[in-house]
């Protein structure tokens, strides 16, 4: 027991060593970035964020004013963090309290203590509900992008679809999707309109296309595998052109029952077309498949 327990303790005692002070800076940032992005254009013409924040909007609405938003963002987040705290590791969630937190206090300052009034139209945009949707979007996007860059979660639903996702047999993604579409429903049958809800739609699909862009990145990795006989030949003229290396692996044709090479090589997407000149320049009857890389990890030497 003692044994456990000691090595409980230095498992979080080395989690806390690899917090950053510049992760605590950016996260910060992110929190004050997705307040802005609500507080100014989602909040003011009662347009939806996703996720838990989507849901403290709606029960701001229909709840005493004492009850404000900021309050909504802690105590519907913070049980769920804990709750997954297991599961995701200590650093990850005091990432990512502390990034509600930002984001719940900058949502107050805004709302509350500036001189700014939000009670009815944008102060940016007005009573234009694209605009508020687009930009409400794209700028809270950028901060739970930002989030999971310097790695947390600015929403406990990301925390529940890791948790329930794959006990309910669907992926991630359409678990919060499902989860939003759930939201957006109740918040139509609530507020007794769809205009809102279908607006924050949009508002949903660019702020999930810009943490794509901020997590991911414009210029994405793609992994090519090349079925060739020739891949002696091919893997040396990518190599040539490319100046990187790619791996060779061994295979057999499922049909033919032919041997086969497999070479794994990595580009990214404004590379595809040089890639497959150089492949069928060499073999034209090579076979390439292309999938999206999120993220390449290599350990570079000290």
């Amino acid at each position: 027991m003692k044994r456990k327990r000691k090595h409980r303790f230095s498992g979080i005692k080395k989690e806390l060593r690899e917090l950053k002070i510049v992760s605590f800076l950016f996260l910060t940032l992110a929190g004050a970035v997705n307040a802005f992005g609500v507080s100014l254009f989602l909040f003011p013409v009662k347009l939806y964020d996703s996720g838990i924040s989507g849901l403290s909007m709606l029960l701001d609405q229909v709840t005493p004013p004492t009850l404000t938003l900021s309050v909504f963002l802690l105590i519907l987040n913070v049980p769920i963090f804990l709750f997954g705290l297991k599961k995701q590791g200590l650093a990850f969630t005091i990432y990512s309290l502390y990034t509600i937190g930002a984001y719940s206090l900058v949502s107050y300052l805004i709302m509350h203590v500036l001189p700014i009034d939000v009670n009815f139209v944008s102060p940016l945009a007005g009573t234009d509900l694209l605009l508020c949707a687009v930009f409400g979007g794209l700028i809270s996007g950028i901060g739970s992008g930002l989030t999971i860059r310097f790695g947390g979660a600015i929403d406990g639903v990301d925390v529940l679809s890791v948790v329930f996702a794959k006990k309910i047999g669907i992926s991630l993604g359409s678990f919060v999707m499902c989860f939003n579409a759930l939201l957006y429903i109740v918040c139509g049958i609530v507020i007794r309109s769809w205009i809102l809800p279908l607006y924050s739609i949009v508002t949903y699909f660019v702020g999930s296309k810009t943490v794509d862009f901020i997590v991911e990145g414009f210029d994405r990795s793609v992994c090519a595998m090349i079925i060739t006989g020739k891949a002696g030949k091919v893997s040396e003229g990518l190599s040539e052109r490319f100046k990187a290396g790619g791996t060779i692996v061994n295979a057999i044709g499922g049909y033919s029952k032919e041997s086969k090479q497999i070479i794994y090589f990595i580009v990214n997407h404004f590379q595809i077309n040089n890639l497959k000149k150089t492949v069928f320049d060499i073999d034209e009857e090579a076979f390439i498949s292309l999938q999206d890389v999120s993220d390449i990890f290599k350990k570079t030497k000290d």
